[in-house]
């Protein structure tokens, strides 16, 4: 697993990691990092590429992180020892696992979504924090959701952020990302219902059949789905608030709108429109 351990902050492949915090290099080099055992683990079975594999055995939580970092060599992976200060240096969490992977981007527009007859799909419209995106994904991929559609992205994809609060869903649920004019087209020429949440609907998100072929379409944190979405959408829902507040956290409402579909989806069965 390499005979050298770096240890100097100023070695080239350090200074890189470093980098790649910020989306230029990632974008420029066509990599994202990957951070955590679970992380990792996930992007191994789901056949993401890894170049690099950084790994510091003080930071080792006892997770069987030999055989992880086997499986990574197995797949390709370099693997590349560090010493200490070296990978809390490049580390982004605060309490580091002692793993550290550089991953291959990929992209994927709505047009190489292959649906089923009766999709549940999770359309988000320009999310702006990677946290909220993150969590997003992961309770799409909770919810059973066939693919999730970022339209407009301001939030990259691959930041940080978004794979650590994804905790490694990013690679178990396919992501397609297109404007939303590309998204729009795409779900009417497959008949796919789409349904809008947002505060100002009369309609209860519990009143509305969310069953059959139906994307559900949430809004930015800041200004909520735009007027080319609740123009183009068939249905607008809300969830009811009984407080001062008049929203939620969109990471919040996204899985309050979800699990609504997946009771109604269990109760009458996924294909029937009704």
């Amino acid at each position: 697993m390499g005979d050298e351990i770096i240890t100097s902050l100023q070695n080239p492949r350090i200074k890189n990691l470093v980098k790649l915090r910020n989306r230029g290099p990632r974008d420029e080099q066509r990599v994202f990092l990957v951070e955590g055992f679970r992380a990792i683990q996930r992007a191994l079975e789901r056949q993401v590429r890894l170049r690099e594999v950084y790994f510091c055995r003080e930071w080792f939580l006892g997770e069987n992180e030999d055989a992880l970092l086997a499986a990574a060599a197995t797949a390709g992976a370099e693997l590349i020892e560090l010493g200490r200060a070296a990978f809390a240096k490049v580390a982004y969490r605060d309490r580091p696992e002692g793993l550290l992977a550089v991953a291959d981007q990929w992209r994927l527009s709505p047009a190489d979504l292959k649906l089923s007859a009766t999709p549940l799909l999770l359309v988000v419209e320009a999310i702006e924090k990677p946290g909220n995106l993150g969590t997003i994904l992961r309770s799409a991929d909770a919810a059973g959701v066939e693919a999730v559609i970022v339209c407009d992205p301001v939030t990259d994809l691959f930041n940080p952020n978004v794979v650590r609060s994804s905790t490694g869903v990013l690679f178990a649920v396919p992501v397609a990302i297109g404007t939303s004019e590309e998204v729009i087209a795409f779900l009417r020429a497959h008949g796919v219902r789409m349904v809008a949440t947002t505060p100002g609907a009369d309609l209860l998100i519990y009143e509305c059949p969310l069953t059959g072929a139906v994307a559900l379409v949430m809004g930015s944190e800041q200004f909520g789905l735009s007027a080319a979405w609740l123009g183009a959408c068939d249905e607008q829902v809300r969830i009811p608030m009984a407080g001062q507040a008049d929203s939620l956290n969109v990471a919040m409402a996204t899985m309050v709108t979800l699990f609504e579909a997946v009771r109604q989806r269990r109760l009458r069965g996924a294909g029937d429109p009704s």
